[in-house]
């Protein structure tokens, strides 16, 4: 049977490791912050880009053609 300064002490070990990896998780995250803080994302591109996307306005889609087109695709 354990004594209970035992469970006193293994509680104690269990308090401080958890505390330990929560401390290293808060560093952790708190170092992608600033990792990321200025990490420009819209900034205009570089180099020899050109536009991938354009809008297409189409107002001749039913609206059964979309609902295929989502039951079709999933989107």
């Amino acid at each position: 049977m354990n004594s209970p300064f035992r469970v006193v002490v293994h509680t104690a070990k269990v308090f401080i490791l958890f505390v330990g990896f929560t401390v290293l998780f808060y560093i952790g995250m708190i170092w992608l912050n600033r990792e990321y803080e200025n990490y420009h994302r819209y900034d205009e591109p570089k180099g020899a880009a050109i536009k991938v996307t354009k809008a297409v306005e189409s107002s001749s889609d039913s609206w059964f053609d979309r609902f295929m087109l989502l039951y079709l695709n999933g989107e």
